[in-house]
């Protein structure tokens, strides 16, 4: 049975779908920056790889751009929009559009998979029925669609805590997708999981890309995988960025420098 999943055009003829990241920086303590001024951009239906060692700032750019955590200077500029002046409500409705596929996964165990999906659209409804999880149908339909579409249609009401970690990683894709996002960021969304199912989860991330036109950035230590599934990758080191292009530039070399150590050379 095929899960291709369907396009979803946005009306005109160039996708405002975009990531701007400007001069970005970030401290959590004064002075010791963990984020050295970084920019790049994406654009549409491109996959990226961010690659480089832990601690080198990975997962505190993502939760940058999806504002968990604040910058500290620079700007992030989502489909147009710099989410970094934003506050209260005008930056909750900006995060709505911003999707996030997690390591944990990041479910209510509790919930069947339909209700995990659903919690997608929480950000879209009036408090009321976000409250009492009253979902109008349309969004129950899509709901539906959208797992099926990654796979899981037979699971649609089992719970969360009865799936596989494959299978979660794809409620959480569905989850994401839900939003109607202009971005999707995955941090490490492979590295719990075994190798046929690793490449099972990036070839699915590669589709969302592709058929809803979204840049998709992914966070992940795998080489190997980043550099199978991505159109581009981005490598840093201590803050910087020390690599962005395509996979097929990517060299020792630049592995060395990346992660530093002379394996990458043997």
């Amino acid at each position: 049975m095929s899960h291709a999943i369907s396009k979803n055009h946005n009306g005109n003829g160039d996708s405002p779908r975009s990531l701007f990241v400007e001069n970005l920086e970030k401290a959590y303590t004064k002075g010791n920056l963990i984020l050295k001024g970084l920019t790049f951009e994406v654009h549409g239906e491109t996959t990226v790889g961010i690659i480089g060692p832990s601690g080198t700032g990975k997962s505190t750019l993502l939760r940058c751009i999806n504002r968990l955590i604040e910058p500290t200077s620079g700007k992030i500029i989502v489909a147009g929009q710099d989410i970094t002046s934003l506050s209260g409500t005008r930056l909750r409705l900006a995060r709505r559009h911003i999707g996030m596929v997690f390591q944990e996964f990041n479910l209510v165990e509790r919930l069947s998979v339909i209700e995990n999906v659903l919690c997608g659209r929480l950000g879209y409804l009036p408090s009321w029925r976000a409250w009492l999880r009253k979902f109008p149908q349309e969004d129950i339909n899509q709901a539906f669609k959208l797992i099926d579409q990654v796979g899981l249609g037979e699971f649609a009401t089992q719970r969360a805590d009865s799936l596989s970690g494959g299978q979660r990683q794809r409620v959480g894709i569905a989850r994401a997708m839900m939003q109607n996002p202009d971005v999707i960021m995955a941090d490490e969304p492979t590295s719990s999981l075994d190798p046929k199912t690793s490449v099972e989860i990036m070839e699915l991330l590669k589709q969302v890309s592709a058929t809803q036109h979204i840049p998709v950035l992914i966070n992940i230590h795998d080489v190997n995988l980043a550099q199978r599934f991505c159109d581009r990758i981005i490598g840093m080191s201590q803050g910087h960025i020390v690599f962005d292009g395509p996979p097929s530039e990517l060299s020792p070399e630049h592995l060395k420098q990346i992660y530093g150590g002379e394996d990458w050379l043997a």
